[in-house]
């Protein structure tokens, strides 16, 4: 922070001085960890003594964001260096710590124990590439590109390959993907300030973007390490404490990983009698027969309208007629607005209902077995084993993607120019790696805990006795969270329930029964990780059009200040783009954070790999191949994913190529960014002697620099 500065002789900092400043920090953050124990159970104690709910909200949101903003204002800097790049001088650890708060986004915190929740192994797919991803950075990219010295990947392409049309091409592709990320996760913070403080999630979207603007806007890379580092220990204890409670609570062990096992054998034979139950079964048929009835309207939209309006109209008039009640008229005239207004629309909504009718007319509400590897069956009928080939293939493909794309994220990568040598480059990641490790190796455990609470425990119980959380969150968002009585037995059924992963960690405390507080916690968890994330990703942003773009190739002359002014007013307006854009809803998190690493893989993979370990590689081949693997990945999600699809109007049928789905468009990106690079650079004049010699002496850098 302000006052965490080691003493430096032109930018060397001495051993002695270093040490200082990590017993400094150790010192600093053992005083915050324990501060914010106290916080949490002063407020737990006024919650006993009746302290509302909604207040508890506002303090959460209110005391998080006036600490993250505190660091912020002590932070603040001009200084290039350090708003940039920290000064080069933060620890390893510390930059683990940073890097794992910066990773885990709201993806990672509210979004992947949802998925696992939802795919059951499918979800595995999302943590064995996350986690592998990281093994490249530390192999292949992070001591590499801190050897070379820049301060962004865009930096390191125009030094690299000679010359700013690689640096325009990397501004161009870190700005794209960074804002499709950023995007999800100012969608998570107005989901999270939502639940916290009851208002809309378009104002709750503003109020956690000042939390990220303060820290961001004030001091740069200095300021979001250090909040990062606060926020990363939020997030850890909030999302452990409630997991580790769920696990005491049903199997007295206080350890979630090692009963993993124990209750995903149980959530199996739950699902067992589940799928067998002739009330399940019942649920089915109606969804079944609501299918049939879809099916049946979209044959004819146009008659099937116009019987809707005439039966929707005459209701409303025999109620009128009836001198019925109002409430009962009301709802009935509210059912005839409601209706389609043209042909069009009406086809529109009713194909999205079918869909919806046919993914709940299965057993287990749509959902896979939880131990159940790939869809499909390898010793099946042609059918089966096709479905299962192309099942097997998405899992992989996915994982490829996101390996790659962990490896080739811009604010990621930033993050490895902040430490003071190549080693502690290299330790960072291996910090970074055991810092998320911590909530990876959680979240599957988290996902069979809650799934087996679900079944044992809401599922079977009277409507008018469901807790009272279940109302709360459907209130939220009925997308996240909505139930029916189908089958009009009183009784819930795991089919008349739908629920979004993204409030499975979220809802998690008030699933285990724990106090209210607890749950604010967690939000608050989420909050940073989103809020965490997004400051990296903005930066990113803001220091690729101003450092990149205008100091590097509009004004090389420019001062300092005015470069840092020029960053922070960019970082401002993307900011609020990017939140105006969240305020739409696009599409859901884990998607959107999906097709980031999918662009980031095939946009910058080949690039930084082969600009290191290639001498060859020219600024041609690195033009091209940037540009080609990016726009083929781009292309294929336009064409196939269903939200693009209607932002471009496309119209044309969906083609996968091998049934890879649109998530994982990177599979086809990544290798033709590889063979345009490798096949131009071999036709173009090889580049200057200086970057060859450059290149050869970054391959095998010393340990110390």
């Amino acid at each position: 922070m302000a006052g965490m500065t080691p003493e430096a002789d032109g930018g060397v900092f001495s051993a002695d001085s270093q040490t200082a400043f990590k017993k400094q920090l150790n010192k600093v953050y053992a005083w915050y960890t324990g501060g914010f124990f106290v916080f949490v159970v002063a407020l737990a104690i006024l919650e006993q003594m009746g302290l509302p709910r909604n207040w508890i909200g506002y303090i959460f949101l209110a005391a998080t964001v006036l600490l993250y903003g505190g660091i912020g204002v002590m932070s603040r800097t001009n200084d290039a260096s350090e708003y940039y790049v920290a000064g080069r001088r933060v620890p390893a650890m510390y930059n683990g710590m940073a890097t794992g708060a910066d990773w885990m986004s709201a993806a990672s915190f509210i979004g992947m124990a949802g998925t696992l929740y939802l795919t059951g192994y499918g979800g595995l797919a999302f943590i064995m590439g996350w986690t592998g991803g990281y093994c490249l950075v530390a192999l292949f990219l992070a001591p590499y590109l801190r050897k070379f010295g820049q301060f962004t990947i865009p930096d390191f392409l125009g030094a690299r390959y000679e010359g700013n049309i690689d640096r325009l091409v990397g501004i161009i592709i870190a700005i794209f993907v960074s804002f499709v990320y950023v995007v999800a996760q100012i969608y998570g913070v107005g989901l999270i300030t939502t639940r916290l403080t009851g208002v809309a999630f378009e104002l709750g979207i503003f109020l956690g973007l000042a939390g990220i603007l303060v820290c961001s806007f004030l001091g740069g890379m200095r300021a979001v390490t250090w909040t990062q580092v606060a926020q990363y220990i939020i997030l850890i204890i909030a999302y452990l404490i409630p997991v580790i409670w769920l696990s005491v609570k049903q199997t007295g062990v206080p350890v979630p990983q090692a009963v993993y096992g124990y209750q995903l054998q149980k959530v199996t034979e739950k699902e067992k009698v589940l799928i067998d139950d002739a009330k399940e079964k019942e649920v089915i048929a109606v969804f079944k027969q609501r299918s049939d009835d879809l099916a049946a309207k979209l044959k004819d939209p146009k008659a099937a309208l116009e019987a809707d309006k005439a039966a929707a109209a005459k209701k409303v008039e025999d109620l009128k007629a009836a001198n019925a009640p109002t409430a009962e008229l009301a709802a009935a005239e509210k059912a005839l607005a409601a209706l389609p207004k043209n042909e069009e629309e009406a086809k529109k909504a009713w194909t999205t209902a079918k869909a919806a009718a046919d993914a709940r007319a299965r057993p287990l509400g749509g959902m896979p077995r939880h131990a159940q590897q790939f869809a499909g069956d390898p010793k099946g009928d042609a059918k089966a084993q096709e479905t299962y080939d192309t099942s097997r293939r998405n899992f992989l493909a996915l994982v490829f993607c996101l390996m790659l794309g962990t490896a080739a994220l811009p604010h990621i990568l930033m993050r490895y120019y902040t430490t003071p040598s190549v080693k502690e480059a290299r330790s960072s990641v291996t910090w970074s790696l055991f810092f998320i490790f911590l909530l990876y190796f959680t979240a599957p455990a988290l996902a069979v805990l809650v799934k087996y609470e679900v079944f044992s425990v809401l599922v079977g119980t009277p409507f008018d006795k469901l807790p009272v959380w279940v109302s709360q969150w459907a209130a939220v968002d009925p997308a996240l969270l909505s139930v029916s009585d189908v089958n009009k037995d009183g009784i819930l059924q795991l089919g008349e329930m739908r629920i979004g992963g993204d409030i499975v960690v979220l809802a998690t405390p008030e699933i285990a029964g724990l106090p209210y507080v607890v749950s604010g916690m967690v939000a608050a968890g989420g909050l940073a990780a989103a809020l965490s994330t997004a400051d990296g990703l903005l930066l990113t942003i803001a220091n690729a059009l101003s450092h990149d773009l205008y100091y590097k190739m509009i004004d090389p002359n420019a001062s300092t200040s005015r470069r840092v002014a020029i960053s922070k007013s960019l970082l401002l307006v993307v900011a609020l783009a990017a939140a105006y854009v969240a305020a739409q809803k696009p599409a859901d998190i884990l998607f959107l954070v999906s097709a980031a690493f999918s662009l980031a893989a095939a946009g910058f993979f080949p690039a930084l790999t082969l600009g290191i370990f290639w001498k060859r590689a020219t600024k041609w081949g690195a033009v091209l191949g940037m540009s080609s693997g990016f726009l083929v990945t781009f292309y294929y999600m336009v064409s196939n994913q269903p939200w693009l699809r209607s932002v471009f109007g496309v119209t044309d049928p969906v083609q996968l190529w091998w049934g890879i789905q649109p998530i994982s468009a990177g599979v086809f990106g990544v290798p033709v960014g590889f063979a345009v690079i490798i096949i131009v650079s071999l036709l173009t004049p090889a580049p200057k002697r200086e970057i060859q010699e450059l290149v050869e002496h970054v391959r095998y850098p010393s340990l110390t620099n």
